[in-house]
């Protein structure tokens, strides 16, 4: 399991990093209602205002995730903070009414990051501490 969270860290977080910074001008068929590019999808969810600070967050949980393969303790918020905006993508989607299949690449980046979260709660003792999982 630990090999797995290790290999879906840097795929996670470079998949954040590539889409923010690399693809967020290009069309792809999982952009949010018309859009053609990452900031029109911001647009669409009526986010527009709050585009830049999303992707400062999203790209800094990124870069973090990747750094957890060598500081484990920020393997766990790295995990959950993209989760969480994962969670917020996916219902940007449903609120607009996509097909199903537009949130399907939030979905999988979400279950990736709940796999990376659990198989990290057993090396992270602050965890253990506060939660009873």
């Amino acid at each position: 399991m630990k090999v797995l969270s290790k290999i879906l860290s840097v795929v996670v977080g470079l998949t954040v990093i590539n889409v923010w910074l690399f693809r967020s001008d290009k069309s792809t068929s999982y952009r949010g209602g018309d859009a053609n590019s990452l900031m029109e999808e911001f647009v669409v969810y009526g986010l527009g205002d709050y585009f830049l600070t999303i992707g400062i967050i999203k790209v800094g949980l990124a870069v973090l995730l990747i750094l957890s393969l060598y500081y484990k303790k920020l393997r766990m918020f790295s995990a959950l903070g993209i989760g969480l905006m994962m969670i917020v993508a996916i219902y940007m989607h449903f609120s607009i009414g996509d097909e199903l299949i537009k949130s399907m690449p939030a979905s999988i980046m979400l279950l990736s990051c709940l796999i990376i979260a659990y198989s990290s709660k057993k090396s992270v003792k602050w965890f253990q501490g506060y939660y009873s999982i």
